[in-house]
């Protein structure tokens, strides 16, 4: 089990102690802060799965009593993860639901890793493939290319860049090519994109994460985690994430764990999240985080 787990374990069950010394003392245990429950909660799932599901109800309790209404986002975000994790629908090459053909649907392309050049991986280009078709099928929609500067020897080079001009050379339209090039992991993906589409594009409603299929529920999870975060109430997000469109890749996977480190950095802990991305990610080398 990773350190930074045993650390988390070791730091509840010295929060219980002391609470239940305190109610035996007669003083009042103190509160703990939202964040330090959600984080609790969130490494508990990442960790055990829905073996921590007794646990995570307790704590849910104890976030009621703390933010209400960041409990009813996060019973929310929770129930996404569950669904996400266990039972996503993938489709590959295109969505096969009966989507509006309208520029209300988005595309949401999510980047790789560059080479040290500056040049797109494979896995990359076949994404790419994959919302080239999507973006033929509903020639209406928007397209966001996701990713910064990933290259370690082209410090000019973003992802989202170079996959913009590869769509715009195989026909896409310009104007239907949205750029998102500052982010660095899938977190800051979802951040950076609702931030766009919000000032730049509200009439988007409907989004379909494009990806490898091993990276497609992790879209799916924090796209929707993002949306449900920045709602002005609680239930009455303004985007949905309706569909998924995937490469069917080799190989690849990414872990639960991984997964909470990416919920915890929307949180707005980096720091943590990080220290998780760094025990935690399978896939390839991430770049320097700052």
């Amino acid at each position: 089990m990773k350190k930074y787990v045993w650390i988390r374990i070791a730091a509840a069950a010295l929060a219980a102690a002391l609470a239940c010394l305190c109610v035996g003392c007669g003083k009042k245990a103190e509160t703990r802060s939202a964040q330090e429950i959600i984080e609790e909660m969130v490494v508990d799932y990442g960790t055990y799965g829905d073996e921590a599901n007794d646990h995570i109800t307790k704590l849910f309790g104890e976030l009621k009593g703390v933010d209400k209404d960041a409990a009813g986002r996060w019973d929310r975000i929770m129930a996404l993860w569950q669904s996400s994790g266990t039972g996503t629908h993938i489709h590959y090459d295109a969505p096969v639901e009966r989507l509006p053909d309208t520029d209300e649907l988005c595309f949401v392309v999510l980047g790789f890793q560059l080479a040290p050049d500056g040049s797109m991986r494979e896995e990359l280009i076949e994404r790419l493939a994959v919302a080239l078709r999507c973006a033929s099928q509903y020639p209406q929609a928007l397209i966001v290319c996701t990713g910064g500067g990933t290259a370690s020897e082209n410090e000019s080079a973003t992802e989202a860049g170079r996959m913009a001009e590869w769509l715009i050379e195989n026909g896409v339209s310009a104007d239907r090519v949205i750029v998102e090039d500052k982010s660095r992991t899938t977190a800051q993906n979802a951040i950076y994109t609702c931030d766009i589409l919000a000032e730049r594009y509200p009439q988007v409603k409907k989004l379909v994460i494009v990806s490898s299929d091993y990276h497609i529920a992790t879209g799916t999870l924090l796209f929707g985690a993002e949306a449900i975060l920045r709602a002005e109430k609680v239930g009455e997000e303004t985007v949905e994430v309706v569909s998924n469109a995937a490469w069917k890749a080799p190989s690849g996977t990414l872990s639960r764990m991984f997964q909470a480190g990416a919920l915890i950095e929307l949180s707005g802990d980096a720091e943590t999240a990080y220290e998780i991305y760094f025990d935690n990610y399978d896939i390839h080398e991430l770049p320097p985080l700052e």
